[in-house]
Formats: C-alpha cells, sequence, structure tokens
C-alpha cells in the first residue's frame, strides 16, 4: 500500500479512536467465535433460540426450564455469586442438588466430570463465563431431552464454543435427578413469574404511552424477558437475535431491576426508527471526534447510530424519571383568593423536579453522551405533540443542527469513569494492562499503548487467558500502527489478531480493517472477502454488521471524492464501479 493513500486511512481511523473493553450489544453481552467463513456469498446466520416463539406473544415473560438445568449445573459446580442476595428457591436447589451428591457416588463422579469442563472454558473469571452457558441454554430444548435445536454454525458463536458440555450436563441431571427437583419447583418459578406480570405490564404500557405508540407496533419482533433465580441477581444478561430481544435476569425479594429492563425495552422500540435513517445519522461523524476522550464503550465512541440510540433513550429516560419530588396538588375547595399562592408554589415544585432532570441529562453528557440534551430538549416539544416517536423521529434527526452539537460537545468536560452499562454490567475499576493501553491509545498516547502491548506478548504463556490477551495485544499493536503510517505492520498485526482470538468483535473488526486497506490498495475482490469474513465472525453488533455490509456493497475510501480510477497506480488495480454507493469517509470503531 502506497503510503500517502495509508496515511489518509491513518487520519481518518485515529479520530475514531477509542477502548475495545468487550463486545457487546447495544444489547448484546460479548460472544466468541472461530474464523470461519462460509464458502458461499452470504455468511450464516444464527438462528432464533428455542426461548423465542415466533407464534408468540411479541411481548412475554417466561420461566425456561433448560436455562433452570444450566444454571443448577453451574451452582453445583461453584457458582456462588450474588448468592446472599439471591431468592430462597436458589438455596433449596442447591440443597437438594447436595444431597443428592451425597448419595451417588456415580452422581459425583458425573458433578466432577461436568466441572473439571466448566473450569477448563473460563475465559475472563468475570459474568462472561456464566453468558456463554446462558447463551447455549438459550438453544437447547426442554429437559429431559435437552438437545441443541439448530446446527451449531446457527448458533452464536459463544453457545459453540462450549457447546460440548451438553451430553455432560445431560448425565449429571440424570444422576442426580435434575428434572424432578424442577418439577418440585415449577410451581416457585410460576409464582414469581405472576407475580412480575403486572409490574411489566405496567412498565410496558407506561414507556408506549410516553412515545404515544402502541405494543402492537412490531408484528414480527420480540420482547422476552426470562427469570431465572439461579443466577446472581447482579446480572442482566441481554441479548439480540436478528430483530428479536432476550433479557434473562433473577429476581430479588420478588422484584427485578425494571429500570434495566425497561433500558433494554427502549433499545428494542427505538433502534428499529433510527437504524433505518443510518444514512442521515451518518453526517453526525464529527461528533464522534469530540467524544474520544469520553469514558464511553467501544460501540458509542466508533459508530454513530449507537450512540444516538443511546443518547435518545437517556433523554427519554431523563424527562420520565422519578425525580423523588412528589407533584404537588392543589387542595380541593381553597378559597379564590389564595390560588396565585398554590399555584407559585406548584410551579416552585415542578421547577425542582426539572432541575433534577437536567441534573440528571448533565451527568449523562459528562460521561460522553452528547447528544442527550438535543434529544431532552426536542422531547420537551414531543410532549405538547399529539404525534407519536414513529412519527416525529425524523424531524429531530434531520433537523440536528451538527455544527452546534459538535460545539456542545466540545465544551464538555468528561468524567474520568464509566457508569455500568445494563447491557454489560461490571464493577467501577481502575484501568490496568491492557484496559489501561487501550486508554492510552484513545488518547493519543502511541508509544506508552505499544510499551503495553508488547509487554504483554512478553510475558505469554499457554493459558486460555493469555492467548486472549495475546489477540488483544496484537489488535492494539495493529491500530498504533495505523495511526504512525506503517500499514505493512498493522497488516501482520491484524492477522496475528485472527490467528490466534476466539472474541468475535476483535475477528471481526481485524477482517474489515483489512478489507479497508485492501480496498485503499483498489484489490477489491479480497477486500470484499474480508469483509465477508467479519460478517460471518458474528458478533451480535449491529454496529459491525453495517459496516461490514457497506464494505460489501462498497469500496472503502478515506476520503471524499477519492476512487481508484483516480488513483491507478498499477495492473493490481480494478477498474472504478461508478454505479456503487459511496462509502462513508471514516472508519468506525478502532
Amino acid at each position: 500500500m502506497s503510503l500517502s493513500r495509508f496515511c489518509n486511512f491513518a487520519s481518518a481511523v485515529f479520530a475514531a479512536v477509542s477502548l475495545l473493553l468487550g463486545a457487546g450489544v447495544p444489547s448484546a453481552v460479548s460472544q466468541s467465535s472461530s474464523n470461519q467463513q462460509s464458502s458461499s456469498s452470504q455468511p450464516l446466520q444464527e438462528k432464533n433460540p428455542t426461548i423465542v416463539d415466533p407464534a408468540g406473544p411479541t411481548i412475554s415473560l417466561i420461566p425456561s426450564p433448560q436455562l433452570f438445568f444450566m444454571a443448577a449445573a453451574l451452582n453445583a459446580c461453584g457458582y456462588d455469586e450474588g448468592l446472599e442476595d439471591s431468592a430462597p428457591v436458589r438455596k433449596h436447589v442447591r440443597d437438594e442438588m447436595n444431597a443428592a451428591l451425597t448419595k451417588s457416588e456415580n452422581a459425583r463422579n458425573k458433578r466432577d466430570k461436568l466441572c473439571l469442563y466448566i473450569a477448563q472454558h473460563r475465559l475472563t473469571g468475570s459474568q462472561h463465563d456464566v453468558s456463554q452457558y446462558v447463551s447455549l441454554a438459550l438453544y437447547l430444548s426442554p429437559p429431559p431431552a435437552l438437545e441443541t435445536t439448530v446446527e451449531l454454525p446457527e448458533m452464536p458463536p459463544d453457545a459453540t464454543q462450549v457447546a460440548e458440555i451438553v451430553p455432560l450436563l445431560k448425565d449429571f441431571a440424570e444422576a442426580i435427578d435434575l428434572n424432578g427437583i424442577w418439577l418440585s419447583v415449577r410451581r416457585t418459578y410460576d409464582e414469581e413469574t405472576n407475580s412480575l406480570h403486572d409490574p411489566l405490564s405496567k412498565m410496558i404500557v407506561s414507556t408506549n404511552l410516553y412515545l404515544k405508540m402502541p405494543a402492537s407496533t412490531y408484528v414480527d419482533r420480540r420482547f422476552v424477558v426470562v427469570i431465572e433465580p439461579m443466577l446472581s441477581p447482579k446480572m442482566v444478561n441481554a441479548r439480540v437475535y436478528g430483530t428479536d430481544y432476550v433479557v434473562v435476569l433473577s429476581p430479588v425479594n420478588g422484584n427485578i431491576d425494571m429500570q434495566n429492563v425497561r433500558h433494554v425495552y427502549l433499545h428494542y422500540t427505538i433502534e428499529p426508527l433510527l437504524y433505518s435513517r443510518t444514512n442521515a445519522i451518518d453526517r453526525m461523524q464529527p461528533i464522534l471526534k469530540e467524544v474520544r476522550e469520553a469514558p464511553l464503550e467501544f460501540r458509542y465512541r466508533s459508530e454513530t447510530v449507537p450512540l444516538v440510540v443511546e443518547c435518545l433513550i437517556k433523554a427519554i429516560e431523563a424527562r420520565t424519571m422519578n425525580t423523588g419530588i412528589p407533584d404537588y396538588k392543589i387542595p380541593a375547595g381553597v378559597d379564590r383568593s389564595e390560588l396565585p399562592r398554590y399555584e407559585r408554589e406548584r410551579i416552585a415544585t415542578q421547577q425542582k423536579q426539572e432541575a433534577v432532570r437536567v441534573a440528571s441529562v448533565q451527568h449523562d453528557m459528562k460521561q460522553g453522551f452528547v447528544l442527550t440534551q438535543y434529544f431532552f430538549e426536542q422531547l420537551t416539544q414531543f410532549e405538547k405533540n399529539p404525534a407519536s416517536l414513529r412519527d416525529t423521529i425524523g424531524e429531530m434527526v434531520y433537523g440536528m443542527d451538527v455544527e452546534q452539537q459538535v460545539h456542545r460537545a466540545r465544551q464538555t468536560e468528561f468524567d474520568q469513569k464509566a457508569d455500568d452499562d445494563v447491557l454489560q454490567q461490571s464493577k467501577p475499576r481502575a484501568l490496568t494492562g491492557l484496559d489501561l493501553a487501550e486508554a492510552k491509545l484513545a488518547a493519543g498516547d502511541m508509544a506508552t499503548a505499544s510499551a503495553m502491548a508488547h509487554k504483554v506478548l512478553a510475558s505469554k504463556t499457554d493459558t486460555l487467558d493469555s492467548v486472549a490477551q495475546e489477540a488483544r495485544a496484537n489488535f492494539i499493536l495493529a491500530r498504533v500502527a495505523i495511526a504512525t503510517g506503517k500499514p505493512e505492520e498493522a497488516i501482520d498485526d491484524f492477522q496475528k489478531t485472527i490467528a490466534t482470538s476466539k472474541e468475535p468483535r476483535l475477528l471481526a473488526w481485524s477482517h474489515i480493517y483489512l478489507g479497508r486497506m485492501l480496498d485503499l490498495e483498489c484489490k477489491r475482490p479480497e477486500a470484499v472477502s474480508e469483509y465477508q469474513a467479519a460478517l460471518a465472525a458474528r458478533d451480535g453488533q449491529q454496529d459491525t454488521r453495517l459496516a461490514a455490509e457497506r464494505g460489501v456493497k462498497a469500496a472503502y475510501i478515506a476520503k471524499q471524492g477519492h476512487t481508484c480510477e483516480e488513483d491507478a497506480d498499477g495492473p493490481d488495480t480494478p477498474p472504478a464501479n461508478p454505479g456503487a454507493p459511496p462509502a462513508p469517509n471514516q472508519p468506525k470503531p478502532q
């Protein structure tokens, strides 16, 4: 690749450099994948899980026997997170399993084989270890059969990497009569589910009333809430399967964190409205440059649409939040002469409530969600208009003064630490290791980021965690090479990432970057192959899918107006495709 052309790519990429702290879906947990590409032009797509009934209601709240079996097995193998805060049924099931294990050496042997498998497939020591088993459980048939319901290539990557646990799970379940334990607690599960039905319905109705949209807006989409008390109440496992959203969580004292469920429901409701306007939202690219210093997750600092979605959701949450200040009601039967005083008190109460909402918006702005204030102001007008959000969202998006919002973002002083994300629950922590290297890269300190990545590579071992760290270190070095104008090193490091990583987000974006670099070399067929490999990685994120699909449809350009025809420099340069739509003029994530 010529250095001048690569530098155009590097300068555009560096504008979007950001932390990669793990995948997520606006609503999905991280998933792992092997680097396999379909031999056809279209990559394999995972099918909907067993838990989603295409003929069922658009919104449902259910227990899952197969998820119970998987969660019970995890508990039998030392999964104690959140035990003290869990519903009593979790301890009851654990006691029942322990009693069965005490009576049978065969059961203990089956348990040991199961636990050995789980120990050998730990990835991060965090909830992502549990998430891969949750993912697999959603693709199992109900017990006692417990068979995978689709072929492995049609499942999410994180589910496929632990699929071999299924026969071990079945043996363990049979040895302790786990199906009998499930039948004994099924009534408790049903009671938990029934007690949550009204609160969930109330949340759905109130949310749709505010948006002025009926709950039946999307007849071809599903929103499923799955209750599993055997999991930690601290974990909210949210996933997106095509057009269907699944939230797995555990109740505490008969309640669930409805605020987190509502957050995912807002994603379910709002994302189709904004992803259908991707081309219009792309003009907001300059805002991404202004949030480089913000403590944002990867997907928010790398793609405009996820950032806009989250900002709109946070604005809605601020407009509808419980401020803790009760509404002021003028007492009945007061003398007319006293009404002005009561009216002043009512207005004063409203001002206090608004101050709480504005403070929430300012907090979100400092977190890096720099369009929250814009949408907050727009929603104030929306509330006075009878039109639904579906009817007014276009005006909000197309009418935005991007330069004004860039200026507002530039004037915002960002926080140093990010809040927890409902889709990636984790405790705040000081950045160390490769997390710190990512932060240095985002801040433009290439030398420090590179040194930290090289240090990790120098101390690598043969453990699974070390291999994952090695892949991530190579991904950091590849982006450092891009930013410093070293194309050959970037290509080599991206290829090393692909060879060692099981993290689908690293795999997908490594292929996307390689595709863009090949496009700049005017090697269009090879570039398309890389974009297709990115799609085949299936990390479950819409930003990845859109970036890869755009790459398949049209060649990447690093500056507006650049074409291979203009810069043709050799026999390998294919003719330009004047009929193709223009590619985005700036790469998305770093």
